[in-house]
């Protein structure tokens, strides 16, 4: 079980309903503004979680039992520190900082590996997007070897799904409506399959390093026309991770099911790709566009939470 949803937005949600008035209220009074009015809250339900999922995470040995923290780049110049601070501040072991592996976020990827803080890898689109994390990641372990301290840094890396398919939904060609994103995810698996299986990891493994794990995410159906679990049995695999928004796991637990597992050699990833080429979608530059495009919502949606915040605070005061 992994607690990975954005948090931010969950909080905008949470604030807009009432449920953080006397929180706000407290902490307003004692003198935090802004950031501090998210995260003095935010972290301490974090401490929360973490404290329901400890049980987990130790009878699994570190493997399962996670919360996320979002860092984004707006919240400091320097992420890598802003990172160091707020795992410090949350003091839990099985804390994700989530950082966007986006080529500015990849040295902050390694540099927190490095320094031992488990990193939830997001706003992956393809292949490689995932290749250039999964190199990130074994940087920092690499070097915490040679420094001789532990290699176990937990870590995953998080692939979402249902944007491929809401991008391409009024140029898709005829039979592969709702077939891009799943066709991307059997790309992404080859490649982690074969990262994974490699000789680079395979010796971090015998130093006792853990395996960045590929996470699902972005799993809600936006087309009422397709399955309600689409994004959940189309990329069930082996050695993945798949997180659910509460009405996609209901739909899940209620009627969904998983047949066959995605091929280890990626089966017919390039066929669909290919079909949209020809259709003339670029499926590299809309990945490029998505990662893009979803850096910038996560301000946006950060700038909305911080205006949210000042207004309430204002109103309670």
């Amino acid at each position: 079980m992994n607690v990975t949803q954005a948090l931010h937005s969950i909080f905008d949600k949470a604030i807009g309903s009432g449920d953080y008035d006397d929180a706000i209220r407290a902490k307003a009074a004692g003198g935090c503004m802004g950031e501090e009015l998210f995260f003095e809250p935010a972290i301490e339900n974090l401490q929360r979680a973490d404290d329901l999922f400890l049980p987990i995470h130790e009878r699994t040995d570190g493997v399962d039992g996670w919360v996320s923290l979002e860092v984004l780049q707006l919240l400091a110049h320097d992420t890598q520190r802003a990172a160091k601070a707020l795992h410090a501040r949350a003091d839990r072991r099985s804390l994700f900082i989530k950082i966007p592996g986006t080529p500015e976020g990849l040295s902050a990827i390694e540099e927190a590996i490095a320094s031992g803080i488990s990193v939830n890898v997001t706003l992956l689109f393809s292949a490689d997007h995932y290749r250039a994390a999964a190199d990130a990641y074994p940087r920092g372990v690499e070097r915490r070897v040679q420094a001789g301290h532990d290699p176990a840094v937990g870590s995953v890396a998080s692939m979402f799904m249902s944007r491929w398919d809401v991008a391409v939904k009024d140029t898709a060609p005829d039979g592969l409506t709702d077939t891009l994103a799943l066709a991307v995810g059997l790309d992404v698996y080859r490649a982690y399959r074969e990262v994974t299986g490699s000789q680079r990891f395979q010796r971090l493994e015998n130093a006792d390093a853990r395996v960045q794990r590929l996470l699902w995410v972005g799993t809600r159906t936006k087309d009422p026309a397709a399955s309600d679990t689409l994004y959940v049995h189309g990329p069930a695999a082996p050695f993945t991770v798949n997180t659910m928004p509460d009405d996609t796991l209901k739909a899940f637990f209620d009627h969904g099911g998983i047949g066959e597992t995605l091929p280890l050699d990626g089966g017919e990833s390039e066929a669909a790709p290919a079909r949209f080429a020809s259709a003339g979608v670029d499926v590299k530059a809309l990945a490029a566009k998505l990662q893009s495009e979803g850096a910038n919502s996560f301000v946006a949606a950060w700038n909305d939470l911080m205006e949210r915040i000042d207004v309430q605070s204002k109103a309670l005061a």
